[in-house]
């Protein structure tokens, strides 16, 4: 059964709003992500969110561990460095030319609990290896990208061929039909949202679905298959967004500057 499941077909998994979710998402699209306090307040204006509301978010986020703070700035911690790092690829993942080989992942270890399989699964997942039959993972070889070292201590890696056709098997591990429909649903959504509050939402989603693209060599993709529309939707809107914190703070020191001069 594919494992690397999307909403529905066609569905669009919009969440709301919080000024949690919106700080995250500002610091996640910048580079370096950090920002202060007062690009931060003029950051989630858009979104309705008070400036009183959004000092308690960043208070219960560094008490979190979700934020560092340094005097006035504000930056992920190493923790949603990692994450920032994970959406990067999942934005401009490193592939290479596919030569037919799969990349195989199967699990030795024995006696692990519950939450040991659990985790072990979200990180092969996150990777972007698929699951053929319990406790043996592949995918097409073709991602320029480390295993971490302590896989090799719970399995083994192997190249494989299989002989089933390349396309059938793919198909038979994700879900591409429906990822395909909920990606162009979403490249609908994004072009048609123009409140800030929308846009945000909507991009947000596709961020989360292309984390589950499981980035196959063209030649096992489907035909207009939506993931680099979205990845250079995504990358233009996060242009955007950097570029509204930079204006903002611009006009800010003008003013000030105006202030100044008029005393």
């Amino acid at each position: 059964m594919p494992n690397n499941a999307s909403p529905q077909a066609g569905e669009v998994d919009l969440r709301p709003l919080s000024a949690r979710s919106v700080v995250l998402s500002l610091l996640l699209g910048l580079h370096p992500p950090e920002l202060p306090v007062k690009d931060l307040v003029r950051g989630v204006e858009p979104f309705g969110i008070a400036g009183s509301t959004l000092r308690a978010a960043l208070s219960r986020m560094v008490a979190a561990g979700d934020l560092r703070r340094a005097d006035t700035v504000y930056g992920l911690s190493d923790r949603l460095l990692d994450r920032q790092r994970r959406q990067d690829e999942a934005v401009h993942p490193e592939t290479l030319p596919w030569t037919d080989d799969w990349e195989m992942l199967v699990v030795t270890a024995t006696g692990r609990g519950p939450a040991e399989r659990a985790e072990l699964r979200t990180e092969l997942i996150r990777l972007r290896l698929a699951e053929l039959r319990e406790g043996v993972w592949l995918r097409p070889a073709n991602l320029l990208r480390p295993l971490p070292d302590a896989l090799g201590q719970v399995a083994e890696r192997c190249t494989a061929r299989p002989d089933r056709p390349a396309r059938e098997l793919a198909a038979s591990l994700w879900p591409l039909d429906a990822w395909s429909r909920t990606g162009h649903a979403l490249l609908a959504q994004v072009a048609r949202a123009r409140r800030p509050s929308d846009r945000f939402t909507a991009f947000a989603a596709v961020v989360r679905h292309l984390l589950a693209d499981p980035v196959l060599p063209p030649e096992l993709l489907l035909p207009d298959w939506p993931g680099e529309p979205l990845r250079a939707a995504y990358a233009d809107y996060r242009v955007e967004v950097a570029e509204a914190v930079r204006v903002r703070g611009a006009g800010e020191v003008t003013e000030d500057a105006r202030t100044r001069g008029g005393r």
